[in-house]
């Protein structure tokens, strides 16, 4: 089994950045990328990137590609988020999912998922 748990959310302001960080536990030998979904109360959650766990390879919504960045250190076992010239658009929760699949733009496909961490963008 494997776990992830995100952190680093908090309150900005718009225009500042921030960067959450994805932690992975258990048996990530099996994981094979890292994904990042953010959700607003009474939406559906949203596909930001995802992150190749070997190869780094990202694909990114086209919502946040200018903005957004994805990193990874295996080694740490660490993803991150990256968030710059945020916007009061971006406030929700964020969660970081692994999956077996080598990258997925759906939730279905993601087994494990971190608790989320909430991420308040004031203009």
């Amino acid at each position: 089994q494997v776990q992830v748990a995100e952190s680093g959310g908090g309150s900005v302001q718009a225009g500042d950045s921030r960067k959450l960080s994805c932690v992975a536990s258990g048996d990530t030998t099996i994981i094979r990328a890292m994904g990042w979904f953010r959700q607003v109360p009474g939406k559906s959650r949203e596909f930001i990137g995802d992150i190749g766990w070997n190869t780094g390879t990202t694909h990114y919504s086209k919502s946040v590609k200018d903005r957004f960045s994805l990193s990874i250190d295996k080694g740490q076992r660490t993803a991150w988020l990256q968030m710059n010239s945020l916007q009061v658009e971006d406030t929700a929760i964020y969660f970081c999912a692994a999956t077996v699949h080598s990258f997925s733009s759906f939730q279905l496909d993601y087994q494990w998922w971190g608790q989320g961490t909430p991420v308040t963008v004031s203009s």
